[in-house]
């Protein structure tokens, strides 16, 4: 089965080089890579046309930046698999983890697949107490109003057959979107499995993005699409 890797890009010029690399070097052979670059600013777009380009096969443009979500739907659009992985920009997340991620599909157990950071033994850089509260209390409320029992709603490694996410239509333009993506294949009834991965968080001066408007954008995307809907 090919694998489709979505990565959306917003400066990230210190660190794309590596997870393209990083991603190229993934276990998996049948893989086509599709990076959208969020309007970026920082030179990493130059990095892309320049460096990247002839590595990938597939890169998107956005001439406003819009967000991740923004960026995830343009990626889904374009991707080809019959799998999907999502791929931060960042080095949080390993892609030699890929294998186990993609397996509960490959053993046809599982339509969606989370990668959860507090499942598991993997190791995990210690960073932010707020950050790690901020997300249990968010993936607590996720759970009450999907009723499923995920560890890890906002991580970033989200692997959905093909054939799901093309029945989803993404409305949310930034970090809405792990809510909002999770409300509607609970939605769907699909089978949700979880694997537990390693994890190497950013601090801020390291570039990491995510604030605490995000996290009230996060509680509302979680009233409309679990209640308004």
């Amino acid at each position: 089965m090919k694998l489709s890797i979505v990565i959306p890009c917003f400066n990230e010029s210190a660190t794309i080089e590596e997870v393209i690399a990083a991603v190229l070097a993934s276990p998996v052979k049948d893989k086509e890579i599709i990076i959208v670059d969020d309007c970026s600013t920082d030179g990493t777009r130059e990095i892309l046309n320049e460096k990247i380009a002839p590595l990938v096969s597939k890169i998107v443009f956005h001439d406003v930046n819009q967000g991740k979500g923004a960026a995830l739907r343009t990626g889904f659009q374009s991707a080809t698999g019959d799998i999907v992985i999502i791929q931060d920009a960042d080095l949080e997340y390993d892609p030699q983890e890929y294998g186990k991620l993609l397996k509960p599909i490959l053993d046809g157990k599982a339509d969606v697949v989370y990668g959860s950071r507090f499942a598991g033994g993997e190791s995990h850089r210690v960073v932010y107490f707020w950050h790690m509260l901020g997300n249990e209390f968010l993936t607590f409320l996720s759970n009450a109003f999907t009723n499923i029992n995920l560890s890890d709603m906002e991580t970033c490694y989200k692997v959905f057959r093909k054939d799901i996410i093309d029945q989803i239509t993404i409305e949310e333009n930034r970090f809405g979107f792990e809510p909002e993506i999770t409300a509607k294949v609970a939605r769907l009834q699909c089978r949700i499995f979880e694997v537990g991965i390693s994890y190497y968080g950013r601090t801020y001066d390291e570039g990491k993005k995510i604030g605490w408007r995000d996290g009230f954008r996060a509680i509302y995307a979680i009233l409309k699409y679990n209640i308004f809907r």
